[in-house]
């Protein structure tokens, strides 16, 4: 198993930093994973374009060759290039997807006589269908590491190392920040359990990749 970042992503404003209101477009640390003849896409974020090109300087890769994608939450900017990774498998938790199957169908029957918001939201329940419920071990090395509380689903992925345990946490680890201050996302559907997840991911990672940052190197576990 080898990994890499192919993209760091960015919160949309991020309070720790005294912000407020959206100051730039957010999208999520997309993370690349081979494992024997898989190329696992760990939440595809960036336009197709922009993360073709990411992917051709971190690893000499093209969007082409991935076999895999990974998410770690249904977040509309955690999926920004699925249309051209169509010849790909999509893979996502159950309970996450049993979850956004459930809001896209309470928000559909609020959306009544809105036809353009009803369409929209059919074309996430297109995209939902296409996905399918991976092994808890999903290739060598990389396992699922659920993390639920900043959706009902979210779940990591696990890569343990002879020398070092990663983890991939999605924004239930957003940035270097949160992880010094111990602190979560206040948009997180369930605050209490995102902060059990949290302290799980920081108790058990030697190395995190975090959401919305760069890879760090656990603070607490140095």
């Amino acid at each position: 198993m080898e990994w890499r970042i192919a993209s760091i992503g960015t919160l949309a404003s991020n309070p720790l930093w005294k912000e407020s209101g959206p100051l730039r477009t957010g999208h999520a640390t997309t993370t690349v994973i081979k494992s024997g003849d898989a190329i696992l896409l760990v939440d595809p974020s960036l336009p197709p374009l922009m993360l073709d090109a990411r992917l051709h300087e971190r690893w000499g890769l093209g969007l082409s060759e991935i076999t895999h994608v990974f998410l770690t939450s249904f977040d509309p900017d955690r999926r920004r290039t699925l249309v051209d990774l169509q010849h790909a498998k999509w893979f996502m938790h159950e309970p996450e997807i049993l979850c956004a199957a459930e809001t896209i169908q309470d928000d559909l029957l609020r959306a009544d006589g809105d036809d353009e918001l009803a369409n929209l939201l059919e074309s996430h329940r297109g995209l939902l269908s296409s996905f399918e419920v991976p092994n808890d071990n999903m290739f060598s090395g990389v396992d699922l590491f659920p993390v639920p509380g900043y959706t009902h689903g979210s779940c990591g992925l696990l890569l343990p190392t002879p020398s070092r345990t990663i983890l991939i946490c999605g924004d239930t680890v957003p940035t270097r920040e949160h992880v010094i201050k111990g602190s979560v996302l206040s948009n997180a559907a369930n605050i209490e359990l995102a902060q059990e997840s949290f302290r799980e991911c920081v108790e058990i990672a030697d190395v995190i990749v975090p959401g919305r940052d760069n890879v760090i190197l656990n603070p607490h576990r140095l």
